[in-house]
């Protein structure tokens, strides 16, 4: 059974910080393994991401075979059935008309002193998606990973997905095409990280590497952060549920499952200021869950991991909320707009008992990478800003110069840097 809080409890506040510092993720400790492997394929190229291919993937490969041919990546879309191609495609169009959207401003002015400021906008010029790999790998991701790089101007994008034993999901490179990605690599693991950061004879290295992956490839894009950019460390996925009465509690026991399948340490929570609804709904997900084909892993996240929490009203369901700053977060309430503008920290709200998540894992339009273990307090999912880089401009004249020149020279000055100092007034000087 998940964990039943009330607000009104005298115990509530000590059970609720035990609900947030739970340790949802026991990933063994691989730090080391890693970094062996990132040195060994900084030395041996090439040779050595063939070498743990083979070894952890069962595959064999040589340089020429590393990445898909055109013919391969053909043949097996031509596999895919139409009704999935529509599915698919369906989701690219409305992701990439999402991400159009994002696309920043450059932006330019002179101020009263005479000086010309302003910024532009300018994409990293290669970036590398990691697709987890073998037959239950997500094309969604790769659209969501994929789009926003090309949106914002990319001009080579690189996609590592491991085939363990030769196995590729079709659907994965149909989706990589519609993307427009420009190469696909059969490698995985931390070997594939190490290979996009610092490249080898076959790859070369990439700026910003993005896209989910196990406990090895996680600790790869740590230590390779620095060299390159990289998106984030997710966890397992979560969802926030707040309903009230007027909802059918079976449509939400549906959408508290819908992230307890990914993983037995998702998290799935449900707050409402009904005991009817938490009683109608806990009733609910233990009667679905029968019916899943993933309910031992569902199972198991419920049952470790899930709560079911009663308040006394929506104000202090939005309160709880921003402490827990969920990845995904439904208002399934009569007035979801009232309540999201009070729900300051979450990934991506979704408004309206009309409005389940699921949507905005495929089709919704918004980004589904998303910040969790509530990093949403401070950081925002994925979108074309990760393929982006800002660079301010600045021109000075003569006379912005004269103007604003001695307060730099004082400040350098100050910090005893004298070639600071030096180099305007120099200037200054010619000036006279």
């Amino acid at each position: 059974m998940p964990a039943f809080l009330d607000t009104t409890s005298a115990t509530f506040e000590a059970e609720f910080q035990a609900l947030l510092s739970a340790k949802r993720e026991d990933a063994p400790d691989v730090a080391e393994t890693v970094a062996g492997i990132i040195a060994d394929v900084r030395a041996r190229g090439d040779a050595a991401v063939i070498e743990l291919t083979e070894r952890f993937d069962r595959l064999t490969l040589t340089p020429e075979t590393m990445a898909f041919s055109k013919d391969e990546i053909a043949k097996a879309i031509a596999t895919v059935s139409p009704e999935d191609r529509a599915a698919l495609e369906l989701a690219a169009q409305r992701i990439r008309a999402y991400h159009v959207r994002q696309m920043p401003q450059d932006a330019s002015w002179t101020d009263p002193d005479g000086a010309t400021l302003g910024w532009r906008w300018g994409p990293v010029t290669a970036a590398g998606l990691y697709v987890p790999g073998g037959l239950a790998s997500y094309p969604s991701s790769v659209l969501m990973n994929a789009i926003p790089a090309k949106v914002a101007g990319v001009e080579r994008l690189t996609v590592a997905v491991p085939c363990p034993g030769g196995e590729v999901n079709p659907l994965v490179l149909l989706a990589a095409d519609l993307a427009g990605v420009d190469e696909i690599y059969r490698i995985g693991g931390a070997q594939a990280i190490a290979a996009l950061a610092y490249g080898t004879e076959t790859i070369a290295p990439v700026d910003k590497i993005t896209g989910p992956g196990n406990a090895y490839v996680a600790a790869a894009k740590r230590q390779v952060f620095g060299k390159v950019g990289i998106d984030m460390i997710a966890g397992p996925s979560e969802i926030l549920v707040i309903a009230d009465e007027d909802n059918d509690p079976d449509w939400i026991a549906l959408d508290l499952l819908s992230q307890a399948e990914h993983d037995e340490s998702a998290q799935s929570l449900l707050i409402t200021d009904s005991k009817k609804m938490a009683q109608a709904v806990t009733e609910a997900v233990a009667r679905r869950l029968e019916m899943l084909e993933r309910r031992a892993i569902a199972g198991a996240s419920w049952r470790d991991f899930g709560a079911v929490i009663t308040v006394q009203d929506m104000d202090e369901a939005a309160a709880l909320s921003n402490r827990i700053a969920p990845e995904h977060l439904e208002l399934c309430v009569a007035d979801p707009d009232s309540l999201a503008a009070k729900c300051h920290h979450a990934g991506a709200i979704f408004l309206g008992a009309w409005t389940p998540e699921a949507i905005g894992d495929y089709v919704g339009g918004p980004n589904h990478v998303l910040p969790t273990a509530r990093s949403a307090r401070f950081s925002s999912g994925l979108s074309v800003m990760d393929f982006l880089k800002r660079t301010t401009m600045a021109r000075m004249t003569p006379d912005a110069l004269r103007a604003i020149g001695p307060a730099a020279e004082r400040l350098a000055t100050s910090e005893s840097l004298q070639a600071h100092g030096l180099s305007v007034r120099a200037r200054l000087d010619s000036l006279n």
